[in-house]
């Protein structure tokens, strides 16, 4: 298994060029989605993957291939980092109790609802504003 100390990707197209197939075509797919829907939102690798910052971290994109995520096999998480501030009636995101963030793993393209995930993303996006500058 990979560790962190192995690999460092300089740019997140270095992070694209390191991916399966399988999941370059998620990551692909929710990255497009993210920066469609936050246009202002500055996209920075952080752990070796994409982030998405506004005033704080807003979400996240990890595939499995980058193994320290400990992501299932072949799945590509999509991670809200204020998710225990999220209303998440629909109870979409798996949540870690110790945490803040919530995670939703897709396995394949045809999984990723988009209207949803842009729902979160605008949730995402106010919690985001409610934070100081």
């Amino acid at each position: 298994m990979l560790t962190p100390q192995q690999i460092k990707f300089h740019t997140v197209e270095d992070f694209l060029d390191f991916l399966p197939e399988n999941e370059l075509q998620i990551v692909s797919v929710l990255r497009n989605i993210i920066l469609e829907n936050l246009p202002n939102c500055k996209e920075k690798l952080s752990y070796n993957v994409p982030y998405y910052y506004g005033r704080r971290r807003i979400c996240f994109i990890w595939p499995a291939s980058v193994p320290w995520g400990k992501v299932k096999l072949n799945g590509v998480q999509l991670g809200f980092c204020n998710a225990k501030l999220m209303q998440d009636e629909l109870n979409y995101l798996d949540k870690d109790n110790r945490k803040q963030i919530g995670t939703k793993t897709f396995f394949s393209v045809k999984e990723i609802e988009e209207d949803l995930i842009k729902m979160y993303l605008f949730e995402a996006l106010e919690i985001d504003k409610s934070f100081g500058k």
